[in-house]
């Protein structure tokens, strides 16, 4: 049977017509935040608030997803260390496309104003350990970007629209009073600067070198090292981190003491940033308003 093509032109439009219109109806992807941390105490408080949780494991590594204050997210433990968090950042990039990572947990602190259980927004983020060793010593440099050609920053800043959301979820945020010593306090939430190593300081000499050389308020081993695959792949990013020790000859001590209230501090923060995430347009217009 032989159409004219006056007919066949007019179907072709009509099968057109109803390709596109079905495409631009479909709903749009729900956003969804990947929430890591190092170690599973460091995401276990942000996992039992989650709502139609459902659990995977890809490349051995356990992702959970749910709804956390109505917001979709999904939530790992990346295990310690850069190589660790780097790999499961991968994962979680190119299994759930999240629009947003934030990352959580404890950290050493170098600051001396700093005590047990305060939670540091980390304004920027650097590697403490990579760069050029010279006869002077450690010259911090950043690596190539390998998408772009150029060398990537010696600190990735945090995302502007995350760290104003840090600062409003501060504001409202009702933290556990910790004991140290014989002093009840109520921890505090700064911003500051975090650098990432793959080592463990348990050194007062390397955080006073620390503090002094990157001007650093906190030292941990994951958090530029997602920050740096976020950078590279234009995906925003925020750390956050709960003083547990202070980098010294004590930090077995005070893990046993601090591990538990420094990891709920750094969750409670996280889940108060997801929900006003989860608020999405009026949030985000409050902020471009101010």
């Amino acid at each position: 049977m032989k159409h004219n093509p006056a007919t066949l032109i007019c179907i072709s439009a009509i099968l057109l017509y109803t390709s596109c219109n079905s495409a631009f109806h479909q709903p749009a992807p729900q956003p969804i935040t990947a929430i890591l941390g190092a170690f599973d105490e460091e995401v276990i408080p942000l996992k039992e608030q989650l709502q139609n949780k459902h659990e995977q494991t890809i490349e051995g590594i356990k992702f959970v997803t749910g709804r956390l204050k109505t917001r979709k997210v999904v939530i790992a433990s990346t295990g310690i260390g850069k190589v660790n968090a780097a790999m499961t950042t991968i994962l979680v990039i190119e299994h759930f496309r999240p629009n947003e990572v934030i990352f959580t947990g404890i950290a050493g602190g170098l600051n001396p104003q700093l005590l047990h259980g305060d939670i540091i927004i980390a304004e920027k983020i650097a590697q403490h350990d990579l760069g050029i060793w010279t006869e002077t010593g450690l010259e911090n440099r950043g690596e190539i970007n390998p998408f772009t050609g150029i060398r990537n920053p010696i600190f990735f800043p945090a995302d502007k629209q995350l760290l104003k959301l840090a600062e409003r979820a501060a504001e409202k945020l009702d933290l556990e009073k910790i004991k140290i010593d014989t002093e009840e306090r109520t921890p505090k939430i700064v911003k500051g600067t975090v650098v990432t190593g793959d080592v463990f300081v348990v050194s007062t000499a390397k955080r006073t070198e620390l503090r002094n050389r990157l001007t650093a308020d906190a030292v941990e081993m994951e958090g530029a090292a997602v920050a740096q695959i976020c950078y590279q792949h234009n995906i925003p990013y925020l750390a956050i981190r709960s003083i547990c020790n202070k980098a010294d000859e004590k930090v077995n001590e005070d893990l046993d003491r601090f591990t538990e209230i420094a990891a709920k501090n750094s969750a409670a923060l996280a889940a108060e940033i997801v929900g006003l995430l989860s608020t999405n347009q009026t949030v985000k217009n409050d902020i471009n308003d101010k």
